[in-house]
């Protein structure tokens, strides 16, 4: 009988014997995945580019949604076993329209990877007026998870992995507001709620998913140099948060502490792939490993005890309903 992680039940390191240097090449080692179909969200730039190619070369076939089919086309350029298909998360009717055409061509698909996201971004909203980024970082992906349902099914045994952060510390969900409708906008509350939704969202996956033998990961990549997450950021936030000198320059000790982009995308693939997860589910995972429980958000480390709590999970799970219109049966 498969467990959940209800109240962090199964949250504690395996003893992977993987760490934060550890690449995803390292991680996917003796893995072959030939027959078998992936999608990537945001799969043409960052840890996601990395994760299709490493997804790729180990036989998967990868099909990367992208809203920018032209950079998409040529950032995946020499990488084989590769389709690109356009979607925009900020749209439900792009989002359903994509999911219906992989639905309708039968495929099995054993693996969605929920990478793409936003954060440092001003106040934006949807055509629903949500929240850009718990519209972008969450709900679209409760959205296509819904809509690629019958084809995860299919594949009797897929995986669901959705790209988190250690900034669910920021903030828990905030039930009475999420919209910021009634209060004061600040970037990262909104980052932090989205994050926590997403492990609050992979953990209840996991519990409805396992009778149709579809396991549910939320990761946190680490702090990675190099990705377009904070083309919008500006230069006073890093200045207030320590990132920065004065003159914008990237402080060393913070430089020190980034990861490479194939570090960054090692979790990830070690979710999507790994054997030592075959029997568990619904667990946030850092380093190439199930993280530890913590609060302390100085410690860039551990899941945050709301994130895995089964009563905001269970009440996220039907607000998300209610917001989207999608009536999610797993």
């Amino acid at each position: 009988m498969e467990k959940n992680n209800y109240q962090g039940a199964q949250q504690q390191p395996i003893g992977s014997g993987f760490n934060a240097k550890s690449t995803a090449n390292d991680v996917i080692q003796n893995i072959d995945l030939t027959g078998k179909t992936a999608i990537v969200t945001g799969g043409n730039t960052g840890i996601g580019l990395e994760t299709t190619r490493i997804l790729a070369a180990a036989g998967a076939t990868v099909i990367v949604a992208a809203r920018d089919i032209d950079k998409a086309k040529k950032n995946l350029e020499g990488i084989s076993n590769i389709e690109i298909a356009a979607m925009d998360l900020m749209s439900p009717a792009s989002i359903d329209a994509f999911a219906e055409n992989f639905v309708a061509s039968g495929r099995p698909l054993h693996l969605l990877i929920n990478n793409a996201g936003i954060m440092w971004v001003p106040l934006r909203r949807d055509e629903r007026a949500i929240e850009s980024q718990l519209a972008t970082n969450y709900l679209a992906l409760f959205q296509l998870s819904s809509r690629l349902w019958l084809s995860l099914k299919k594949a009797n045994g897929a995986r669901v992995v959705n790209v988190s952060s250690h900034g669910h510390h920021f903030a828990p969900f905030n039930f009475d507001d999420p919209n910021f409708l009634h209060r004061e906008y600040e970037t990262l509350q909104g980052y932090g709620q989205s994050k926590t939704a997403v492990n609050l969202f992979s953990m209840e996956l996991d519990a409805r998913g396992q009778s149709a033998h579809i396991r549910s990961y939320a990761v946190h990549p680490g702090s990675i140099g190099g990705t377009e997450l904070d083309r919008e950021a500006p230069l006073e936030l890093f200045q207030k948060m320590g990132f920065v000198d004065a003159d914008g320059n990237m402080l060393p000790e913070v430089a020190a502490s980034l990861k490479t982009i194939p570090q960054g995308a090692a979790t990830t693939v070690w979710c999507a792939t790994s054997p030592m997860l075959d029997h568990i589910g619904g667990v946030y995972c850092e380093d190439g490993d199930i993280a530890v429980v913590s609060s302390d958000i100085t410690a860039q480390k551990g899941v945050h005890p709301y994130s895995l709590d089964e009563t905001n999970a269970k009440r996220l799970w039907k607000l998300t309903e209610e917001m989207t219109g999608i009536r999610f049966n797993p």
